[in-house]
């Protein structure tokens, strides 16, 4: 498959287009031809001189990551940007980045896994952004606030900071992950008993507390797996070799 084609399918397939004014990434092919052939993909969620290193080392053709090398603009390929850019060049590998994209879309998105791994029914967009939705809300079965955070753990993070300030028993979940807690307004207003995101900021624990909402912040690389992982099973599907580069950073 071309590299133009790749991009093209996952562009569509992500609405990459429908991001482009609200996303400080630009996402789509960062780094390489349009004409080089894909056979094998590697996806990661940071890219990083770590990941980038080993996608070379499997002789992947791309590198498809949630969080890119350009944020708002590059001016000069010099210092940290050249130290991550030259061993794709070297290694012949391309960059593919989806960022917002790939947090919203309901079936292949951060959010979307999250959320099915909490076992979230009747769902519905949630994490406003400039007329798009980057997160979900659901409901399930009630559960403690205990074992939700313990289901939380198994994420193969680090630890779950837990804002114990919500009701004993939880059935209306919000999920934007990452660094979500700028939504913790909408989840106010929306009624629901728990915000789940990656990380959070210091005024988050009066909010959650004077909202009377739990807030667990299981990790942002942890919460951020799900998307890139779907893209693998996608390319699979479209008969393209996938590995995925694991490199937690536990935060």
């Amino acid at each position: 498959m071309k590299l133009a084609t790749l991009c093209r399918r996952l562009d569509d397939e992500l609405r990459t287009d429908a991001f482009a004014d609200l996303d400080a990434s630009p996402n789509g092919l960062q780094v390489g031809p349009d004409d080089a052939a894909v056979e094998r993909v590697a996806v990661a969620v940071d890219a990083a001189v770590a990941t980038i290193e080993e996608a070379v080392a499997l002789d992947a053709d791309v590198l498809l990551a949630h969080h890119g090398l350009v944020w708002g603009g590059l001016d000069r390929v010099t210092g940290m940007d050249y130290d991550r850019i030259a061993p794709l060049i070297r290694g012949d590998c391309a960059l593919y980045v989806s960022h917002l994209p790939l947090d919203a879309h309901p079936e292949l998105g951060n959010a979307a896994g999250l959320a099915t791994n909490l076992d979230l029914r009747n769902r519905e967009p949630f994490g406003e952004l400039g007329g798009e939705h980057i997160g979900v809300r659901g409901e399930r079965k009630p559960i403690s606030p205990r074992r939700l955070r313990d289901s939380l753990t198994a994420l193969d993070n680090d630890g779950v900071q837990h804002l114990d300030f919500g009701p004993d028993r939880i059935e209306d979940v919000a999920v934007v992950t990452g660094s979500g807690a700028d939504w913790l307004g909408e989840a106010r207003e929306k009624g629901v008993d728990a915000l789940v995101t990656g990380e959070g900021k210091q005024q988050v624990y009066h909010e959650a507390r004077e909202a009377g909402i739990h807030v667990f912040l299981a990790g942002h690389y942890a919460t951020e797996t799900f998307g890139v992982r779907s893209l693998a099973d996608l390319c699979d599907s479209w008969g393209l070799a996938t590995a995925f580069v694991d490199h937690p950073t536990g935060l």
